[in-house]
């Protein structure tokens, strides 16, 4: 169950138990380094035929047949299901934007895949794989992108710890976000509740 802290100003929801140590606790860090490494290189192999192709960093043809393919609409049934993707993407291959959007792909998986290899901004570098998962799902790919969309979206959760042994634990320790003992966690658990009290 969670406990609430109340403030003068806001009242704080504490995350359950279950979710404090699988997203907040140094311990699970490991097994989100397993992941955030497997993730990675799964970005980068992705990426890998795409920066050695023209047609993904030349002149993005690769990405225009794609496109094509995923406004098709085979037995009379559109690929894309929600009109205002699939107006979405006729206006990216209307004002060919095919021809930039191919290298922001393929340069964009292998800069993923590096971050999360390396643990760093794992958060970030997760959420912005889980973004191109999610339209590769709605440009109806599904392949194994709702998979890796759902390991991306648990390594956004656990962005406090997934980089713990990796990048992130020098990076967020400079940027002051988790890990840093403030002058309240130091105080005793009934001091802190006279406190939040007054």
């Amino acid at each position: 169950m969670s406990a609430q802290i109340v403030t003068r100003k806001n009242t704080l929801v504490e995350d359950p138990p279950i979710a404090k140590f699988l997203f907040s606790d140094t311990r699970m860090a490991i097994v989100w380094l397993v992941i955030r490494v497997w993730l990675g290189w799964q970005w980068i192999q992705a990426s890998l035929h795409k920066i050695t192709d023209p047609g993904w960093v030349g002149d993005g043809s690769a990405l225009k047949g794609f496109w094509l393919g995923a406004l098709a609409a085979p037995n009379g049934k559109p690929v894309i299901s929600f009109d205002w993707y699939r107006s979405f993407i006729q206006f990216l291959l209307d004002t060919q934007s095919y021809t930039w959007f191919a290298k922001l792909v393929a340069y964009g998986e292998f800069l993923i895949g590096v971050a999360l290899i390396i643990g760093a901004f794992v958060g970030l570098a997760a959420f912005f794989g889980a973004l191109m998962n999610w339209n590769f799902i709605m440009a109806g790919s599904a392949s194994t992108n709702g998979f890796l969309l759902l390991l991306a979206l648990l390594l956004v959760l656990a962005w406090k710890i997934a980089g713990y042994y990796g990048a992130d634990y020098f990076l967020l320790r400079w940027l002051g976000v988790p890990w840093k003992t403030t002058q309240a966690d130091q105080q005793p658990a009934g001091a802190r509740a006279t406190a939040a009290a007054k």
